[in-house]
């Protein structure tokens, strides 16, 4: 009696662990009602896109947003004889609170090329932080408890206990709000005419920090033109990504990648490369799937990396692992 196998059963039981496992695989992808798609941040290069492509990505978020139609034009055609897609334009903070009508009028002209700019790319979005503030007395990321009006979207409480020390930080926190407000409805019927959303986003800029808050903020406009660009590791210092997801839902319209490690504590901490930090990811992809999430998914950052090995972890986190 031999304990070897035979040829014939050696591959018959391989070609069994391959349906196995084939069957695995698909049962992962149907645990999910959405599809994701990947990409990375940088110049529509011929160079960068082949490389990009190469690796496992399918397109490219552009931080060239100053770019006359004509110029995104260009970028569009190289990006798709290579079958690669630009989705979107980083626009990035916009000054909408300054004190200077004339300022906040070159802000808004910027704004109105960017969309133009994405218009020609082949974008459906532009990544916008309307303004940030700073230099004054705020709460700690972990000691914010907001109180707000849903109506005006004006924050009355920004901590609990006494604010005084915070009235400063709650003037110009309703300041970002009314102009920010402002500067956006003049700016919804050049995104309508180029076809392209506004997508805010609040990336460390000390304004609208909390889920429900920043949600409410967007809801105010009620206007398909502005929607929400959601990064994932930018808020985890304010919120668990889960929370954010389950308030902003149908907002979102785009999605950064990115992690953050909370120090021990929870209070504050720093960025690493995706997959590193304290992002629950398994969490994260099933409240977008919850959400009905069909979109990109966008690396910001996680440079050191190299793009193989991005690919590769970005893989995982759509698979939900």
């Amino acid at each position: 009696m031999t304990h070897g196998l035979s040829r014939r059963q050696f591959m018959a039981t391989s070609a069994a662990a391959g349906v196995g496992m084939l069957a695995a695989a698909k049962l992962d992808a149907a645990e999910f009602k959405t599809t994701l798609k990947k990409a990375l941040i940088g110049k529509p290069t011929a160079e960068t896109l082949s490389s990009w492509k190469e690796a496992g990505f399918e397109g490219m978020e552009t931080n060239v947003w100053n770019a006359t139609p004509e110029e995104a034009a260009v970028g569009r055609k190289t990006a798709e004889k290579l079958g690669m897609k630009i989705h979107a334009v980083m626009r990035g903070w916009a000054n909408f609170n300054h004190t200077e009508p004339s300022r906040v009028a070159e802000e808004i002209a910027s704004v109105e090329t960017s969309l133009k700019a994405a218009a020609g790319y082949g974008a459906d979005a532009v990544l916008l932080v309307p303004c940030r503030v700073g230099k004054m007395p705020m709460p700690e990321p972990w000691e914010f408890d907001i109180e707000f009006d849903e109506k005006t979207g004006h924050v009355s409480r920004v901590a609990a206990g006494d604010n005084a020390k915070y009235e400063q930080y709650i003037e110009a926190q309703n300041y970002a709000t009314d102009s920010s407000r402002k500067a956006l409805e003049k700016l919804i019927p050049v995104a309508e005419k180029a076809g392209v959303i506004i997508a805010l986003e609040n990336v460390w800029n000390n304004l609208w920090v909390k889920p429900k808050f920043f949600a409410n903020f967007i809801k105010s406009f009620d206007n398909p033109w502005v929607q929400c660009y959601y990064d994932i590791g930018n808020h985890v210092k304010y919120a668990m990504p889960e929370e954010w997801i389950r308030a902003l839902g149908k907002l979102i319209v785009k999605i950064h990648v990115k992690d953050f490690q909370l120090n021990p504590d929870g209070h504050g901490g720093r960025f690493v490369d995706i997959r590193d930090g304290s992002v629950n990811w398994p969490a994260t992809r099933k409240e977008l799937d919850a959400i009905g999430y069909n979109g990109w998914m966008t690396i910001e950052g996680s440079g050191r990396l190299p793009l193989e090995e991005r690919n590769k972890r970005l893989d995982l986190i759509i698979a939900g692992k």
